[in-house]
Parts: C-alpha cells; structure tokens; sequence
C-alpha cells in the first residue's frame, strides 16, 4: 500500500505526524460465510501496519426500541465505546429485499441519537453488483445520521458466488487491489481532515 497521506496535504509548518489510524469495520451478516463479513477481514489482513482495523459484532444488540436508549445494554456500550476510540468507520451489508440488512439497520437505529457517530468518517465495501438498492438505501440512512460519506473510498466488488474467503480475498490479485485502494483513499481523507482539509463531506 501506498503512502497514507499524499505528500501535498502533509503540512509541515503545523508540525504535524501521523500517527496509527483506528479503524471499526462491521459486517452487516451474521452468517458464518458472509461474503461481507469475509471482505472487511480481507482489509484488516491488506491493513498496513500504522492502521489498526477493530471487527466489531452487531449479532448480540437487541431491536431497537427508543425506550430502552438509556437502559444498561453491554452489547450497545461496547459498540459505542468501539466507534468513539475510531477514526473511521468501515460497512459492509448485503442486500435483503432490495434493502440494508436487518441486523445493520437495527445497529444504525441504536446510534442514531448517539455523540458518537456525528461526522465519523465512512467507508463502504459493496461485495454484490446486484446490490444497488441496498447500497443507495445505506448512504441516504449514513447522510441522514451525519455520517461524512468518503465516495472516493468506497468499494464495490465481485464476491456473491465465488465462495472465496478471507484468505482467498487477499490472494485475488483484483479484488485485494481494489480493497487496499479503498483503503488508502480512506486513510488520506480521514487524515486530511484531522488536518483541517477535508477531501469530503456529507452528502446534502
């Protein structure tokens, strides 16, 4: 992988250094074979070794309901605890029914209201070409959330069919491709707005 940060956004003057970037990665599945949940475990392996992606569960939140948001819920603490340490955010979601997946919807509902997710950096990994409906419903729900949408790092690949694990993800020449560019492209952003030099925005 390339260098994180291009070398015309590094500002010297300001004496800034980078330093490891922490990266939370969900699968929108909870099967054990999950093309997506296979993808994000490609990119903690393609990861450099100044970033550090966490793989965090969904599978154990309950459903949502609004009057439980201030009740003791390890599964939600533990989710929110992992999204604040982050500097980015990293989704990965099938499609069910031309929309996003039940238990990541269910996941996004708990932090809607939350101070965590306000403008945290997002990246998208999209393993279906059929998958378009999900794919558009997921950003319309991030945008609404605040979410900063980094379009140049999302990722959409081939993996529904091909039965390729983590392992044989990184092996596939393309496919690994494609994810590190991903990957660096979301580096740079998040790192250029630490700086004050945002590369993208939310989506209006």
């Amino acid at each position: 992988m390339h260098s994180r940060l291009k070398p015309e956004l590094i500002d010297t003057d300001a004496g800034y250094s980078m330093g490891p970037l922490k990266l939370l990665a969900l699968s929108g599945s909870l099967r054990k074979a999950s093309c997506n949940t296979a993808a994000i475990r490609a990119l903690k392996v393609l990861a450099p070794g100044d970033v550090d992606i966490t793989i965090g569960t969904i599978g154990e939140l309950p459903l949502f309901n609004p009057d439980c948001e201030n009740d003791h819920i390890p599964a939600l603490e533990k989710l929110r605890s992992a999204l604040k340490a982050s500097d980015g955010l990293i989704l990965a979601s099938p499609e069910y029914a031309h929309g996003i997946s039940g238990p990541l919807k269910n996941a996004l509902d708990w932090l809607v209201s939350t101070d965590e997710f306000p403008y945290k950096p997002i990246m998208l990994v999209n393993t279906s070409a059929r998958a378009t409906h999900a794919h558009a419903a997921l950003q319309e729900v991030l945008a609404t959330m605040s979410g900063n949408l980094i379009e140049k790092a999302h990722v959409s690949i081939m993996l529904l069919g091909t039965g390729l694990d983590a392992g044989g993800i990184v092996e596939a020449r393309d496919i690994a491709s494609a994810l590190r560019t991903g990957l660096d492209e979301f580096c740079m952003a998040i790192e250029a707005c630490n700086m004050g030099k945002c590369v993208s925005h939310p989506r209006e």
